[in-house]
């Protein structure tokens, strides 16, 4: 670790309030479309000016040159969980069960740091799986400065129905904590969503459908009109709902109901992605998740087939995209390595989505759809969160693993 990067992360962001730069990449995406010899010009935590150099003063600017790299808004991870980490390290029954919180939230700096440095400025954190409302002190400890990380969008406990959600496989006489927020009904269900958005949930995440009952298969949890409940009281604080659905059905409840995002989508139909399309309800796909999974049981992926779990996922992945629904670029991390984030935007790619699309899904699109007004383009007024990156990401997507900078709000924590 460079001795700037720790002066900076421990200085009071307000030293740096009048620094300007003017960086200057061989090309700046800027969230929607790419431009060979732009430059972006950075005053305090905003962008000041962006286009071509000839049209932006360096005037009492410090020249950064990012000679080789593409300048990129700060990508945003669509689906984590800081306070998990890999499920063959620890499986997720042991981490909700054994693992004490202090333990989970002091791993949980380490992995916002890995996150921050790999170029993911912000992230939808869906979820602390049996944490309370940690994920909550965890984003106000980056916002004063505390710990380095990303901007963190939260859901605190997230709702299930009763008896459908885990750790599982206990006697029947004995109540195990859960990983998320059990209550189900109409009273119920209003005090949850509010108790959550006090607690400082930025949005609501439901379990439209899980693994529940003795022969562990997934079927819907919630009712239609129990979804479409938590969406009204949620929508009357401003927030949105996120819904886990893996299961036509569980997809369909929660497209009806009024959720913003489906999370995972496997078994999805052409039908049902028809209707996500028609209610403009947007995918977070989880590629990686899936593909970590498959390989913690055992696949050797590059030296055998794909398990019929993938191969499944190809097929629905590319029915989405033939569709026309929104796609969010989330993976699911936590479930693998945090700082890996770059893997999903990766294998979106390699299930069939165009390099360019998989870029504005990981800055515009998921900006857009999680209703982050002051980020993922990089345009005059929006927050200075960028990152920069070796090549050209569209012509080689791997290029998003070659980090050069980060910058988050004017400052530099990569350089």
């Amino acid at each position: 670790m460079n001795k700037l990067y720790i002066l900076l992360c421990w200085l009071p962001t307000a030293l740096f309030a009048q620094t300007t730069y003017l960086l200057k990449p061989d090309r700046v995406f800027d969230g929607e479309t790419s431009h060979e010899g732009w430059v972006v010009r950075v005053t305090g935590e905003k962008i000041e000016a962006v286009g071509a150099a000839a049209a932006v003063s360096a005037s009492g600017a410090e020249v950064i040159d990012l000679k080789g790299t593409t300048l990129m808004p700060g990508l945003i991870e669509g689906h984590s969980h800081l306070l998990l980490h890999p499920y063959n390290e620890t499986p997720w029954d042991d981490q909700v069960l054994k693992e004490a919180r202090s333990l989970r939230v002091a791993r949980a700096t380490v992995h916002a740091e890995k996150t921050l440095l790999a170029g993911f400025t912000t992230v939808r954190d869906l979820g602390t799986e049996g944490a309370d409302y940690d994920d909550v002190g965890i984003k106000q400890a980056i916002n004063k400065g505390i710990i380095p990380g990303p901007r963190m969008v939260v859901v605190t406990r997230a709702l299930i129905a009763s008896g459908s959600y885990g750790p599982k496989g206990f006697s029947a006489d004995i109540e195990v904590p859960q990983g998320a927020e059990e209550a189900d009904g109409h009273d119920a269900l209003i005090q949850a969503v509010r108790r959550q958005i006090g607690k400082g949930a930025d949005a609501i995440k439901i379990y439209a459908d899980y693994r529940w009952g003795l022969m562990a298969e997934a079927r819907p949890t919630y009712t239609v009109d129990e979804i479409k409940l938590i969406v009204e009281v949620a929508k009357s604080s401003g927030r949105g709902v996120v819904a886990h659905a893996s299961t036509a059905e569980g997809m369909r409840r929660a497209i009806i109901g009024g959720c913003e995002t489906v999370e995972h989508g496997d078994a999805g139909t052409p039908e049902i992605f028809a209707l996500m399309k028609q209610q403009g309800t947007a995918l977070c796909p989880t590629l990686a998740a899936g593909d970590a999974v498959s390989q913690y049981r055992g696949w050797k992926k590059g030296q055998e087939p794909e398990p019929a779990r993938i191969r499944e996922k190809r097929v629905t992945f590319k029915q989405a995209l033939d569709a026309g629904v929104t796609i969010c670029a989330g993976g699911d991390v936590g479930v693998f390595s945090h700082g890996d984030n770059a893997r999903e935007l990766l294998m979106m790619v390699d299930y069939g989505m165009k390099p360019l699309d998989v870029l504005r899904s990981a800055t515009s699109v998921n900006a857009d759809v999680f209703h982050l007004t002051d980020r993922g383009r990089i345009k005059a007024g929006l927050l200075a969160d960028l990152v920069a990156v070796d090549g050209d990401p569209i012509k080689t997507i791997a290029n998003l693993r070659q980090v050069k900078a980060v910058i988050k709000g004017g400052i530099f924590y990569k350089r």
